[in-house]
Parts: structure tokens; C-alpha cells; sequence
């Protein structure tokens, strides 16, 4: 009976700082202005904005929801003495507490991810095609959808680099701290000896940012070298005829994107010119961080220095994150997409 009145009594006490934290009567605010913008017919006079709008309308519902439910189920807890309804709820409130460290500016946004294969060929882009297949998992865990935004295939196997979109809630906040090296240790499936072979591939994130939320960032058409040329890959024999594929260099900074995998060269050009937006923010936040005035040249998110987690498949089996110090015996699984004591460590550093 004490013990569970302690529980109770903890599980009140961190209910009502992740209210406050979360700052619930400001969101409660900045849901109601939302709604009455949302039902304005000049809205959709601006079709980037309406989406942003009605994207961070849907967004401020549902976490006001979950904090409500939340605390409605705590009330009830309160005159329960029901140990596998405390069990589960306190697993709840611990993935709501997460949201308390996504306070970063578009941290509830959509994210961009770009994988690049290492030096080391056939090996490096095999590499790189698994750690691809591994955020994809873990979306498919979250419930997140993602699309393919460019990529180069290896000659063998693999990817050179791919580049992809990831709709979900938070997905920038939670995956923000995934940029940076990623590095394998196995045996060779390319090498008749089996040799140990390391490999690495960088991981670039980025927030998928509107126009309307960086009104401090203007991108000058004049400042743009657009290229176009015809798409290779899956989209059809339109694709292979129409000059449907982007490049785009932002010509002050030296940045350079590219978009090919959608059939029209418009949904293309538009894509690019969001990557160029989000890299132009994060090169600006840099800039600030270490009181730069300027980068000489295209800052990516991600360094190969920076190298962030290790995964060991020979000749023993062990993932270990280098900044949080967590690890995992079965490589496999986080491989599979199983992230989330990685990237939840990740958040509360």
C-alpha cells in the first residue's frame, strides 16, 4: 500500500512539471489563433503557408490531447490500486516526458535525411543501403511515412547516397541527433576471405522547412544555377524522356541539391529548393554557434570527424552510441530499426 502510494504520488509530481513544461494554457493559446486563421478564405491565397498552418494545427491537437488523456487516466489512477494499469501509465508518461526535450525551434517538424557510403566501394554503399533500411524500419515502427527524394544506386550494391523524406510527428526533433558517422566493423560478403572490413556512411538531417518559417533567410533568384536533366530509376518512360531531374547550386554559399525521383521537373524544383532552404538554416545556425561571420564554401549538418555510433558484427556482436555511452548485444534488431534507447539517450544528453 506504500509503495504504491509513492508511486502515485511521483507519478502527480512528474505529471504536473510536464504540464509546465510543456507550457499546456500557451499551446491551449496558439491553438485557438490556429483555428480561427485555419477558417480565414484569404488562407489558402498562399498555398506553402495554409499547409504549414493546418500541419502545426494538427500537430498542437494531438499533444494537447495526449496530456489531457493523460491526466484524465491519472485522476483515476489516483483511486486505483491497479499495478498493471500503474505499469503501463508510467511507460506512457515516460514517452510524454520525451516531448520535453523537442523544444527546438521546428524540432515537430518533418524531417530530410541524406545517407552518404564512405570510402571503401561495393562495401561502404552496402553500408549505406543498410542504414537506409534501417530508418525506414524504425518509421515503420512509428508510424511515419517516408519518400525517396534522390538516389544513386551502387554499381554492385547499395547506395551511393540517398536522400528521403519522413512525415511524423516530431520526426526532426527525435532524429536531429542521428547526423554524423556511422560506423561498421563485419566480416566482408564481398571478399572470397571473409576479411574484416569498416565501413562508414554520414548521415545529414535536416527540418523540412516552408518559406514562411525562415522569414530572415531570403534565397534571390538571381543567386540560383538551376540544371536540368533527364531521371534515371523508377517513375516510368515519362521520366527517362523529360528533363524532369534538378540541380540546383545556391551560387553564395556553394550548396548544392539535388532532387530527380518525382515525374515532374515542378515537384522537383520545389523539392530542391526546400533542401536548399533547410541547409541554409543550418549553415546560419553554425554561423551563430561559433560566433562565425561566415563559411567559406557548402557547410554540411554532418561531418565525417563526427562520428557518433559504432556497429560491431565481428568478431563480436555490440552497437555502442560514442556520446551516450548506451549499447546493445543484438545488432540485428537496431539494425531492424529498433532506435529508441539510442535516440532517446540522444535527447536527454
Amino acid at each position: 500500500m506504500n509503495d504504491f502510494k509513492v508511486r502515485i504520488e511521483d507519478l502527480n509530481q512528474r505529471m504536473k512539471k510536464l504540464t509546465e513544461v510543456l507550457n499546456i494554457p500557451k499551446k491551449e493559446e496558439d491553438l485557438t489563433k490556429l483555428e480561427e486563421l485555419s477558417l480565414d478564405p484569404k488562407l489558402w491565397d498562399d498555398q506553402e503557408n495554409a499547409k504549414s498552418v493546418l500541419q502545426n494545427l494538427a500537430g498542437l491537437k494531438d499533444e494537447i490531447k495526449e496530456i489531457k488523456d493523460a491526466s484524465e487516466t491519472l485522476e483515476i489512477l489516483n483511486h486505483l490500486e491497479d499495478e498493471v494499469e500503474i505499469n503501463k501509465f508510467e511507460k506512457a508518461l515516460g514517452r510524454l516526458e520525451l516531448k520535453s526535450y523537442l523544444a527546438g525551434p521546428y524540432d515537430n517538424k518533418n524531417t530530410i535525411i541524406t545517407i552518404h557510403a564512405g570510402q571503401g566501394g561495393t562495401e561502404a554503399m552496402d553500408w549505406a543501403g543498410m542504414v537506409f533500411r534501417m530508418y525506414i524500419r524504425y518509421c515503420e515502427r512509428k508510424g511515419w511515412s517516408t519518400e525517396t527524394i534522390d538516389s544513386t544506386q551502387g554499381e554492385e550494391a547499395g547506395l551511393k547516397s540517398v536522400t528521403f523524406e519522413i512525415k511524423g510527428s516530431y520526426a526532426y526533433g527525435y532524429l536531429k541527433g542521428e547526423a554524423g558517422t556511422h560506423r561498421l566493423v563485419r566480416q566482408s560478403p564481398f571478399n572470397a576471405n571473409n576479411l574484416r572490413q569498416t565501413s562508414f556512411a554520414l548521415v545529414e538531417v535536416l527540418p523540412d522547412l516552408e518559406a514562411t518559417d525562415l522569414p530572415g533567410i531570403q534565397i534571390k533568384d538571381e543567386e540560383l544555377d538551376w540544371q536540368f536533366t533527364r531521371a534515371g530509376g523508377h517513375g516510368g518512360q515519362n521520366v527517362n524522356k523529360v528533363s524532369t531531374a534538378v540541380r540546383l547550386m545556391h551560387l553564395p554559399t556553394g550548396i548544392v541539391v539535388t532532387a530527380r525521383t518525382e515525374r515532374f521537373q515542378e515537384q522537383n524544383r520545389k523539392i530542391a529548393l526546400g533542401l536548399l532552404r533547410a541547409k541554409l538554416w543550418i549553415r546560419q545556425q553554425e554561423i551563430e554557434k561559433n560566433n562565425l561571420k561566415d563559411i567559406k564554401g557548402e557547410y554540411k549538418p554532418a561531418s565525417w570527424g563526427n562520428q557518433i555510433r559504432s556497429y560491431v558484427l565481428h568478431p563480436y556482436k555490440m552497437v555502442k552510441d560514442l556520446r551516450t555511452e548506451v549499447e546493445s548485444g543484438n545488432p540485428d534488431s537496431v539494425l531492424d530499426g529498433d532506435l529508441d534507447d539510442f535516440i532517446e539517450a540522444e535527447l536527454k544528453l
